[in-house]
């Protein structure tokens, strides 16, 4: 079996597929799995798009967000049809492989509830990131905005001037105490935006976007819902 996410980003497997010695190997794309599910990618007031992105404002083909797995309720649809495609390769053990789908489906529920109720009591429903911005499929399902720096598959580490301003405006409009980045950020985009904000008082919080888990980490216990419920906590005390 062979899973990948698709889109733009994942161009490469259709010839590494070509290559395939096991051509009874089966394919999972997600991007697929959720069919109209799937987003078109957002460039937001204030976003700083780059270059390709603005060159291609003006093609029919759509950029879809592959950020797929944000979604709690995205992770449900794609464990049950890896584990639908694990019954077919391995029917001996199909029992054992529904039964462990049930136990990891009512865990994926239990962490969904808890987000929603978090977001619901929430009074300041709008994130802003000082970074590039992944979180789309999240923030759609629990109903908060977002303003951020880039968006998230951008290439580009430096924000301009008026993507600055405006972000600084937006946490000052909005009364926001936190600014966001994702795992791994040098955190200077957030930094200038505290900076030239009224109060210069905001916390730099971190979300883990999980697009650069380490075996070292994963070794060490990290796992989709211990970073779920890692973001859970971060989130929770942004939104208090």
């Amino acid at each position: 079996m062979f899973i990948y996410v698709g889109g733009e980003s994942d161009e490469w497997v259709d010839d590494a597929l070509k290559e395939a010695t096991n051509k009874d190997m089966i394919v999972i794309n997600l991007l697929d799995v959720l069919g109209d599910s799937v987003k078109e990618e957002e460039v937001k007031e204030g976003m700083q798009a780059d270059e390709e992105e603005a060159d291609d404002e003006d093609e029919e083909e759509p950029e879809y967000d592959e950020h797929v797995w944000l979604s709690l309720k995205n992770a449900k649809v794609l464990c049950g049809k890896i584990t639908d495609e694990l019954c077919t390769l391995d029917s001996e053990n199909a029992d054992t492989y529904k039964n462990n789908l049930k136990a990891y489906d009512e865990k994926l529920d239990k962490l969904d509830g808890e987000f929603k109720s978090l977001t619901d009591g929430a009074k300041n429903k709008t994130l802003i990131f000082g970074d590039r911005f992944p979180f789309r499929y999240f923030v759609d399902d629990y109903g908060l905005d977002y303003f951020a720096a880039f968006v998230g598959c951008s290439a580009e580490t430096e924000a301009s001037f008026e993507t600055i301003v405006f972000l600084a405006n937006k946490v000052d409009e909005l009364n926001s105490g936190t600014i966001f980045t994702i795992e791994n950020s040098d955190k200077k985009i957030a930094e200038t935006i505290k900076s030239n904000t009224k109060s210069k008082k905001q916390n730099i919080a971190e979300l883990n976007s999980l697009q650069s888990v380490t075996n070292e980490q994963i070794d060490s216990g990290t796992t989709y819902l211990s970073a779920m419920q890692d973001n859970y906590t971060v989130l929770k005390e942004a939104l208090q």
